[in-house]
């Protein structure tokens, strides 16, 4: 019986030894007076059994038809096999035209063995790895984004590279996202102070790999690393959060370490909390770091020939024509009229693009000389922007709009009347540089 009807059972109990009135016993049991005469007959009559609900055991009779659930569980195994509930239904009612619940043809599937609900999964194993036995020898490199510094400041990345052999944190680099350009810094500062690991260990970000199969240009390979590749370090990316366990549990201390010690130091920009950063890995590898199997240690030099500068930038080619000249970005680059330039025409160069924006244009090892002519275009085709880098770029987009219809509010053919539409789509500018219509 279930806990309502042996609360029945005491209530009509009372009623039988004259104790309750069965309008007491209606109103306590949220039920009519009628009703509680029933119940008092039906115990009366047949005991505390009476009481118990006759619809208990037996079918709903609200049930669906035992035609549609063959129906259902057959299309599942002829046509949509290893699709999980949700899916196979959006199938079946587009499709089939059938009408039934998600959640009923869950429990049809897992009754049928057509789907293992997560709970009842064997869990993954994870096998244990021993740790390199020399330094340097393979770094653990991953990115947390997390609220580094609270409700001081706004949401970042925190780029971290553990040496797997010791659990010694190696760089530290506070950063808007995980962008090529961020890890370009990372390593350009771990190179300078450590020398050239043997190795890194990632995940399968696209920073690090290229993720299709069958790419449709570039050269296979991202701009990370294509710059590892020419300093001779090799990247190895997890198939598992699991398979780099380190620099994963490495996030859960520093998410709680590193945010108080943030906190008492009342820091909350990124520039400051940078500067920070060696003074907190030295306290944490005193801390946490364990001494390697071997005194071997695997970094090697940097070679005068290799230019960091160079290495960490944004390279790609482009066809210089036989004036002279190459586009990139929208933009039309003409090269001065050199002897190293002339031998380009023709041919592929390289261009090496900054995080600050500028470029060197690069035939060998001679560097050109090039004037940028830029293309007015009456419609430009839609860039490829990543998502942690959308709200940056629709901020400029904004501005450059605000600017363009300044520009043609400011002609001498614009009337008053023009000039007052345009103004009205545009956002005014705040102090804070954001546009008024951007407030919450």
């Amino acid at each position: 019986m279930s806990y309502e009807e042996l609360d029945r059972v005491s209530v009509i109990e009372r009623v039988i030894e004259r104790r309750l009135t069965q309008c007491e016993a209606a109103r306590m049991l949220g039920l009519t007076s009628r009703q509680v005469r029933r119940l008092r007959r039906a115990y009366e009559r047949d005991g505390p059994g009476g009481l118990a609900s006759k619809h208990r055991g037996r079918p709903s009779n609200r049930r669906l038809s035992t035609e549609l659930r063959q129906e259902a569980l057959a299309s599942v195994r002829s046509r949509y096999e290893g699709f999980g509930p949700t899916l196979a239904h959006e199938k079946l009612t587009e499709w089939h035209g059938l009408r039934l619940s998600v959640e009923t043809l869950r429990h049809w599937m897992i009754e049928d063995g057509l789907w293992v609900p997560r709970a009842r999964r064997e869990p993954r194993i994870q096998q244990p790895r021993r740790r390199r036995p020399c330094r340097g020898e393979l770094i653990q490199i991953d990115g947390s984004d997390h609220e580094w510094f609270e409700d001081r400041a706004a949401r970042c990345t925190l780029l971290v590279f553990v040496d797997d052999a010791t659990g010694a944190l190696m760089e530290l680099l506070f950063c808007e996202s995980e962008s090529a350009f961020s890890y370009f810094a990372a390593m350009r500062s771990y190179l300078e102070q450590h020398g050239k690991p043997v190795a890194l260990y990632s995940d399968k970000a696209g920073v690090f790999r290229v993720n299709k199969k069958e790419p449709h240009g570039g050269a296979g390979i991202t701009q990370f690393g294509r710059a590892l590749s020419s300093l001779n370090i090799d990247i190895l990316c997890a198939n598992t959060p699991a398979a780099k366990g380190r620099v994963e549990r490495a996030h859960l201390t520093l998410q709680d370490r590193l945010v108080k010690e943030l906190r008492l130091r009342e820091i909350s920009d990124v520039e400051t909390a940078n500067g920070f950063a060696p003074e907190f890995i030295a306290d944490y590898n005193r801390r946490f770091a364990r001494a390697p199997r071997s005194e071997h240690d695997a970094h090697r030099p940097l070679q005068p020939s290799e230019d960091l500068a160079r290495v960490f930038s944004w390279q790609e080619t482009r066809l210089v024509s036989n004036s002279l000249t190459l586009n990139y970005k929208r933009v039309l680059y003409v090269l001065d009229p050199t002897e190293a330039a002339r031998e380009a025409r023709g041919k592929r160069i390289a261009i090496e693009e900054r995080e600050d924006g500028s470029l060197s244009f690069w035939h060998g090892e001679h560097e050109l000389r090039a004037t940028a002519f830029p293309k007015d275009h009456g419609v430009q085709q839609g860039e490829v922007i990543e998502n942690k880098r959308l709200s940056a770029a629709l901020d400029f987009i904004k501005e450059k709009q605000r600017q363009r219809t300044e520009a043609k509010i400011a002609k001498p053919s614009t009337t008053r009347r023009d000039a007052r539409l345009l103004r009205a789509g545009t956002p005014k500018q705040t102090a804070t540089g954001c546009s008024a219509g951007a407030r919450p």
